[in-house]
């Protein structure tokens, strides 16, 4: 008989076997979070990216840092502070980066030449993974 799986277990086990894809995979969902702010996304996100980097138990490890405190961040309804998600890059083989969103203004209408001036509500910068060889 068939063994059926779920499809985040594929999804973790693809990205365990490429470091690559995984960073892929963070960085494609962050900039998902960063155009609609869907926070649960982004955390089932990170989880699936977490696990497939060894788990908590490795994260603990890696930064000694209470399992249960990544436990809770990852479980929590709201997006971890900014520290914490550094960390948790940090302790995977990433960081943190930011870079200007092009030829596009605040609000990603084109620019002509001329100043484009925009309140702070359509200030979002694009944030970058930058990964280090392991």
């Amino acid at each position: 008989m068939r063994k059926y799986r779920k499809w985040r277990e594929i999804v973790v086990e693809q990205l365990a076997a490429d470091w690559d894809a995984a960073f892929d995979y963070i960085q494609f969902a962050m900039e998902e979070y960063q155009v609609d702010g869907d926070t649960a996304v982004f955390l089932l996100a990170l989880r699936t990216f977490v696990e497939s980097q060894g788990g908590i138990t490795e994260l603990s490890k890696k930064t000694g840092v209470n399992g249960e405190v990544f436990s809770k961040v990852l479980s929590s309804e709201e997006p971890p502070r900014l520290d914490m998600f550094v960390t948790i890059l940090s302790a995977l083989g990433g960081k943190l980066s930011i870079k200007p969103l092009g030829s596009e203004g605040f609000r990603g209408e084109k620019e002509d030449g001329d100043a484009v001036l925009a309140t702070s509500e359509g200030i979002k910068p694009d944030i970058v993974f930058a990964r280090d060889n392991k």
